[in-house]
Order: C-alpha cells, then sequence, then structure tokens
C-alpha cells in the first residue's frame, strides 16, 4: 500500500511543481510522514524531505524548460534571490536535522494548508501594471530580494517547502512579474536549490541513500513526468483556474494530513469524532448528487426553477441524513453549524467567478450563500429543540421533509399549472390555490411517512397533527417573503408537530 502512496505523493508534486512552481515537498512530504509507516521514525521527516527535493531537481527544471520556451523566464529580475537563495539552501539543511522530526513534520502539514488557503482567496498573484522581462532591477528591488531571498533560502533547506510559493508571491507583488514569468523564474532557481539541499541531506545523513533509494527513484521519475505534464497545460490556461486549482488540491490535502496526523489527540474527544463521521457520511451523501446536477444543469434544458427545486432537494435531505448518521443530538447540531462555517467562505469566494452565476439561480446577489447560512443554522436549531430537549429526532426530521418537499411540490406544480393565482393582498409572488395545494398534500404524506416509520407511530395517531402542521406550515409559505420561508416554515410546522403531542 505504501507504494500506492509514493505515486500520489510523486503525482500530487510534479503537479504542484507544473501548475504554480510549488516546491515539491509542499505536497510529497505530508504524505509521506503521515500515511507511510516506514517514514515515522525518528528521521521519518527529513528522509522525506530529501526525497521530495531530489523529486524537485528534475521537476523543476522540465518545469524552468517549459517556461522557458514560452520566454517566462526573468533572471535580471531574479540573479540576486537566485544567489541568496544557493547561500542559505546548505545552512536550512543542517538545522533540520538537528530540529528533528516532529518540528519539521508538523511544519510542513501546517504550511500545505494555509498555502492551498492563500490560494483559494487570491488565485491570481499578478499585479495590474506588471514590469517588461528584463528590465534591471531598481535599488528597491535590490532591497527587496535580500530581504526575502536569505529567509527563503533557510527555509527552503529547512523544510523543502515553502521556497517556491515565497518566491512566487515575491516575484509577483513585489517585483512586478506576471505570474508565469514569476513560476518560471521561480522554477529554475528552485533547480539550483533542490539540488543544493537533496546534495546537503544527503550527505548529512548518507542513510537516505541506503535505505530509500527505491522510493526516491520512483518519486524522481513519477516527479518529473508530472511536472512537465502540468507545465504544459499551466502555459495554455489563465492565471486564475490554474491558481485556484492548485489552491483546492494543497487545501484538501493539507486538511486530510493535519486530520490523520493528529488523530490520536482528536479520538480522545468523543464529540469530535462523532461529528467528523457524520460529516464524512454527509460528504458521501453530496458528492454524488452533486455528479449528477452538474451534468444536469450543464448538459440538459432543464429549466431553472426546476434545477432551484433540486438543490433544494439535496439541501433538505442532508437533514434526514445528519440525523440517521449522527450518534447523538449535538453531533448533529455541531455538523450542522460546521457546514455553514465552512460553506459561507467558500461561497463568498467563488461567487466572482462566471460559473458560479450559471450553476446557482439566484433571486438576488448573494442569496445562495444566505439562504445557505440560515438554513442549516436553522438544522441546528431544529435538532437542539426536536431531539436535544423532547429526545424527538424524527419529529425533527420530519419538519424538515414536510418544508422540503412541501416547498419544492409547490414550486414544480404551481409554475407550470398554476392557473388560479390567490387574489388575497399580504400574498406575494402570484402564488397559486394549485401550488398550494401540491404543498399540503406533500408535505402531509412526507410527515406521516417518516413518523410512522422511523418514530414508530401509527397512521391513527399521526394523521391529525401532520394534516394541521402541514395546513399552517402551507399558510405560513403564502405570507412569508420568499428568503425567508427557510426559516418560517420548518419552524412553524416543527411546532405544531411538538406542541400537539406527536
Amino acid at each position: 500500500m505504501e507504494w500506492f502512496w509514493y505515486v500520489v505523493a510523486a503525482l500530487g508534486a510534479g503537479i504542484g511543481t507544473g501548475l504554480a512552481g510549488l516546491s515539491a515537498a509542499t505536497v510529497m512530504v505530508p504524505i509521506l510522514i503521515v500515511l507511510c509507516p516506514s517514514f515515522a521514525g525518528e528521521t521519518g521527516a527529513y528522509q522525506a524531505t530529501a526525497i521530495a527535493l531530489a523529486s524537485d531537481v528534475l521537476g523543476s527544471a522540465v518545469t524552468a524548460y517549459t517556461y522557458a520556451k514560452h520566454k517566462n523566464i526573468d533572471l535580471k529580475r531574479g540573479w540576486i534571490m537566485l544567489a541568496c537563495i544557493l547561500a542559505m539552501c546548505a545552512v536550512g539543511s543542517y538545522v533540520a536535522f538537528i530540529v528533528g522530526n516532529v518540528v519539521l513534520g508538523s511544519f510542513t502539514l501546517f504550511l500545505t494548508f494555509f498555502i492551498g488557503i492563500r490560494f483559494l482567496v487570491k488565485p491570481d498573484t499578478s499585479r495590474n501594471s506588471t514590469i517588461s522581462k528584463g528590465e534591471k532591477l531598481d535599488w528597491k528591488g535590490v532591497a527587496i530580494s535580500l530581504f526575502f531571498g536569505l529567509p527563503i533560502g533557510f527555509g527552503a533547506g529547512f523544510v523543502g517547502t515553502g521556497g517556491g510559493m515565497m518566491m512566487l508571491v515575491v516575484f509577483t507583488v513585489f517585483l512586478a512579474m506576471d505570474l508565469k514569468t514569476a513560476v518560471g523564474t521561480s522554477t529554475f532557481i528552485m533547480t539550483f536549490t533542490a539540488l543544493i539541499a537533496s546534495a546537503c541531506h544527503i550527505l548529512i545523513h548518507p542513510a537516505i541513500l541506503v535505505e530509500k533509494w527505491d522510493v526516491m527513484l520512483l518519486c524522481v521519475t513519477v516527479a518529473t513526468a508530472a511536472s512537465l505534464i502540468s507545465a504544459r497545460f499551466a502555459n495554455r490556461v489563465d492565471n486564475r483556474t490554474v491558481g485556484l486549482a492548485t489552491g483546492a488540491i494543497l487545501t484538501l490535502l493539507g486538511g486530510a494530513m493535519l486530520l490523520l496526523n493528529f488523530w490520536p489527540q482528536i479520538s480522545s474527544a468523543p464529540l469530535v469524532t462523532q461529528t467528523l463521521r457524520c460529516l464524512g457520511t454527509l460528504l458521501v451523501f453530496i458528492l454524488p448528487c452533486v455528479l449528477v446536477l452538474i451534468p444536469i444543469r450543464f448538459l440538459t434544458k432543464v429549466p431553472s426553477f426546476v434545477f432551484r427545486k433540486l438543490l433544494h432537494m439535496v439541501a433538505f435531505t442532508c437533514f434526514v441524513v445528519m440525523v440517521l448518521a449522527a450518534e447523538s443530538w449535538q453531533a448533529a447540531a455541531l455538523t450542522s453549524v460546521t457546514i455553514a462555517a465552512l460553506a459561507y467562505p467558500l461561497l463568498s469566494i467563488a461567487e466572482s467567478q462566471p460559473w458560479y452565476g450559471n450553476l446557482f439561480v439566484q433571486k438576488s446577489k448573494g442569496e445562495v450563500k444566505r439562504s445557505l447560512l440560515m438554513l442549516f443554522f436553522m438544522f441546528a436549531a431544529a435538532i437542539a429543540v426536536a431531539w436535544g430537549a423532547f429526545g424527538k429526532p424524527y419529529v425533527a426530521a420530519a419538519s424538515i421533509l414536510m418544508w422540503g418537499m412541501g416547498d419544492a411540490a409547490a414550486a414544480l406544480v404551481g409554475i407550470p399549472f398554476g392557473k388560479h393565482k390567490i387574489p388575497f393582498e399580504p400574498i406575494k409572488g402570484g402564488k397559486s390555490y394549485e401550488g398550494s395545494m401540491a404543498m399540503l398534500v406533500v408535505s402531509f404524506l412526507a410527515g406521516a411517512t417518516i413518523l410512522c416509520l422511523h418514530q414508530g407511530l401509527s397512521p391513527a395517531a399521526v394523521m391529525l397533527p401532520v394534516l394541521i402542521a402541514s395546513l399552517m406550515g402551507t399558510i405560513v409559505e403564502l405570507l412569508s417573503p420568499s428568503e425567508w420561508d427557510t426559516l418560517t416554515v420548518p419552524i412553524v410546522i416543527l411546532g405544531f408537530l411538538l406542541t400537539l403531542g406527536v
């Protein structure tokens, strides 16, 4: 199994180098030290770093060659950084061996995660105004190169990672290179820094070659091939696409590796492990739904209002999955809050992308992220009240399904077939008798079904309470503003179900 992870680590390292000039260790070291037992010893992280640096030599070389073919290397603005980094690599390598495995490994894991977050927040580091290739450094450029070059060189030797990322930031933000020129220049420099740092690691700890020569050979070969392919891809797409792809990969990798690395400490808290299991089950449910919905949206002519309701169905069925998967109401509620806390900033970042508006059907700007935030916090509140206070988890599930399925039925029937509009003044949006009747019937059926099947109640015991709750939910849906029915309708339905003694 370890050989599988060696290949995965080398592929990820090569892709990171070719896409954005990242050091191979940014991806390779976390995978090796967390998932491969043979790198778990006292010098495991040091050996992993040496192998990553060796992989960087050819990987960076072929990447730099590809960027050079497209005239995307500028050494007139990067030569001081090159000199500083080469000078400090050996020092960093020696200090890394003295510090040891724990500090080195943990630092690398956190660095991978935060580099990924940085790319997601700002995928394109290019400035609006860049300096022409080949223009010499002024005195400010010299000072900046010296100020950043020395610590970057030390860091590259110390952890074997972060050097490419830091050079990329310095070249784009401070030295005004465009992104592709910055990547080409940084990978050219990394070819030499990786060579020096890997040689120093091997000289300081020769057992690396004796014990891990086969792993090193495999990783170097795979990483080099992946670097070449991804570099060619990066030179054919826009900067933002490269940045977003890199950020997503590194954030997921860093988060997963941190979780696995600190699992003994995490597993000592039962609520945390229960919440993580519930989150994992929810992701297993959501991912196939996403894989189905995206082709439906972009490859079919399904009406926008139908696709909108399909998204709603996935959202409210998440609640039932949480109730079924959670071992306690606290874990279910915390899962719901965690999803809201993670999804809201990610949607805020994605909102500026062209595909966002094509994928989601919004009635107003920011509606999707606001609705999702309200929805999952409402889920948490419903769980806390129905399950936590009354010990009736399936009453909470019934209230959410009654609202969700009823609301979907109201739109799917009312929009195409709603010929008779409700004329009362407080009701806005041209709602129809047909749509409201569909909501009432579907809400009743959904609530009665789940309470009879899972709460163990007889049909006679649930008929009247569920009918009253469905009727009140339908009335509230008619009177509520469109964005607020996410809160008002399920709360009213839940309140009536609990009040009527279900």
